[in-house]
């Protein structure tokens, strides 16, 4: 189904500029084919169009479980964990960064309400145009725009999620300060990514595996250093195999 036409004229008042328009989504990027070079081979996987029509169902859990482990949550555990962390209330802004097929911003849209939003944001058109097609509730819309340097105006959120794609990033330093950017005081942001274990023999095979692939190994502790570091606070530490997931409030 594709997203509410009501929502996407929301989404366009967020925006610090004019957005044409793709099937269904809002779109930044037009003839390019992402935002700035892929940086790996998983990267470059997110673009084909077979990818998209197994991401969900058989991808994203099957990557998912073997980095996190026997004891990680599953890919539904992880939609309802990101829920809470971000306290969605009926009325909220939730933006999904990297948003895929759209898993986890249908669930936000779901929790904030008819009165909310849940914006989806990806570079990949392949990606966004399998979300579009997904049951969206009205309250979704999606956004094919740079997933580091966002095009939102400042304060506009009122929670940020990325999961499973700032250790793609070539830039992440510069994405969260992006997402403190765009979010309200008070808001809050919730982040799974890589974390590189701390006995050397796995930190190293760790580190080559991320060459590999073309991502970033972040040290533990890393991340939620930054976001200190950007004046979050109440900042919470999952540690599961080799990711993190990492939350807190802006203020």
């Amino acid at each position: 189904m594709a997203t509410s036409r009501t929502a996407l004229d929301q989404l366009e008042k967020l925006l610090d500029r004019p957005a044409g328009h793709g099937p269904g989504f809002l779109d930044l990027l037009g003839a390019e084919p992402q935002a700035g070079p892929p940086t790996g081979l998983t990267q470059r996987l997110m673009r084909t169009t077979l990818l998209p029509r197994v991401y969900e169902r058989y991808w994203r859990p099957a990557l998912g479980r073997a980095l996190k482990g026997p004891f990680g949550p599953s890919m539904a555990g992880e939609v309802r964990l990101a829920t809470e962390l971000l306290a969605l209330r009926p009325g909220h802004t939730a933006l999904d960064v990297a948003c895929g097929t759209g898993r986890f911003t249908r669930a936000f849209g779901a929790a904030v309400g008819p009165d909310g939003l849940a914006v989806g944001l990806d570079g990949a058109r392949t990606m966004l145009t399998k979300a579009v097609a997904e049951d969206n509730p009205d309250t979704v819309a999606y956004l094919r725009a740079d997933a580091v340097r966002l095009p939102l105006r400042e304060s506009t959120v009122d929670g940020v999620c990325c999961f499973a794609a700032l250790h793609m990033f070539a830039e992440p330093e510069i994405a969260l300060g992006s997402f403190a950017r765009v979010l309200k005081p008070g808001g809050r942001i919730v982040l799974l990514t890589s974390a590189r274990r701390g006995w050397q023999p796995a930190r190293l095979l760790d580190s080559a595996g991320g060459i590999v692939s073309g991502q970033r190994m972040f040290d533990r502790g890393e991340i939620a250093a930054s976001l200190r570091a950007r004046g979050f606070t109440g900042i919470t530490e999952r540690y599961a195999g080799v990711t993190q997931i990492v939350a807190g409030r802006l203020g």
